[in-house]
């Protein structure tokens, strides 16, 4: 398999996941959540500043279908992730092919040097 083919693969998958599988998920909390709100530590819990941002609250502001609005969500915080993750990746990558390596050449001398 090549490269591209999995990264191709892998980018349905999320896609997938993201914007259809994740309607499916259980609006009932979790544990945490669950034992914070039965042992009432969640009793000074207030709302997160994004909370009327674009895409809070897992949904896309605007849009009143809420399967759509999650699914649309989760597609375009994947395509966020893949943008900047792939960003990084790539700075990254063209910094480390500036120049030849001279530790092969310094490898070399040194064990000359040691040979005599």
């Amino acid at each position: 398999m090549t490269t591209k083919r999995f990264f191709l693969g892998f980018l349905v998958v999320s896609l997938v996941l993201a914007g259809i599988v994740s309607f499916y998920a259980s609006a009932n909390p979790d544990g945490l959540e669950k034992v914070a709100d039965d042992k009432g530590i969640n009793a000074k819990e207030e709302d997160h500043s994004f909370k009327d941002s674009p895409l809070g609250d897992y949904g896309v502001k605007g849009i009143d279908n809420t399967r759509l609005s999650g699914g649309l969500s989760g597609v375009i915080g994947v395509g966020a992730v893949l943008l900047v993750g792939g960003g990084l990746f790539w700075v990254v990558r063209r910094r480390g092919s500036s120049g030849p390596d001279p530790a092969p050449e310094q490898r070399e001398e040194s064990a000359a040097a040691g040979k005599g």
